[in-house]
């Protein structure tokens, strides 16, 4: 018989100690936060459910968020005085990027011009309408680096959904794969939930995130309740990610 009652958490109880690696906190140099201010109360909001590690990880990404480690670094340190200002000195911070694999990726690999997030991995992410061309290569060229790929919300991509070989293929090549909070819930959409189930389902996923760019998401994440045996299948993603990244 089907239980209609089952019971269901909600999932930021899960996430005290948590190291967000994917969000884009960092005021005025993306499609993120516009101002110190509006990191501040992200910052805070995260403080409620017990959140106060981050790695902050703004777009590179050529022609539309042409950002370098000069442009991440001069609001990083924006958002590191806005903490001391807020007497939030128990939040700790650090800084890397996403990066687009477009035309410009391997030239700023070349020129370690890149933001690698703990000094060991480089985030990653393509169109979510078709794979870059360049995307194995790209892999390949990280690992020549001594650094490790990670695939920033394989779940959305939507050439992929539907593609399990495909995302075993990637996982073969060396990728480690970053789910986003959100994607759990129906917020992007059914068919991203539905992918991200498969890749949690299929054990292709290494690591969460928030992927936070304003106030509507963070909310959203506050409201995303799952059954007990899902969230069961995502505490270990958690806790691998906090091992990781735990500075």
């Amino acid at each position: 018989m089907f239980n209609f009652f089952t019971k269901k958490n909600f999932l930021v109880d899960s996430l005290e100690g948590f190291v967000d690696i994917h969000n884009h906190l960092l005021p005025g140099i993306d499609d993120g936060s516009k101002s110190v201010e509006d990191s501040i109360e992200l910052i805070k909001g995260f403080g409620e459910f017990g959140v106060s590690d981050f790695i902050c990880t703004p777009h590179i990404m050529e022609n539309y968020h042409p950002n370098t480690p000069a442009t991440i670094s001069n609001s990083f340190a924006l958002l590191q005085n806005g903490l001391k200002m807020n007497n939030l000195n128990h939040v700790n911070i650090d800084m890397a990027a996403e990066h687009m694999i477009d035309s410009n990726f391997e030239n700023i690999l070349e020129k370690d011009e890149v933001m690698p997030l703990d000094k060991r991995y480089i985030l990653i992410e393509m169109s979510y309408l078709q794979p870059s061309l360049n995307l194995l290569t790209a892999v390949e060229k990280i690992a020549d680096k001594n650094l490790y790929p990670i695939l920033a919300h394989p779940e959305r991509y939507a050439f992929l959904h539907g593609k399990t070989s495909t995302y075993k293929e990637y996982k073969d090549k060396g990728m480690l794969m970053q789910l986003n909070i959100l994607s759990l819930s129906n917020y992007y959409g059914k068919e991203v939930q539905k992918s991200a189930l498969s890749l949690l389902d299929n054990g292709l996923l290494d690591f969460i995130s928030s992927d936070v760019h304003n106030q509507r998401q963070l909310k959203a994440i506050r409201e995303i309740k799952l059954s007990t045996s899902l969230i069961a299948k995502v505490e270990p993603l958690i806790q691998k990610t906090a091992y990781n990244f735990k500075g």
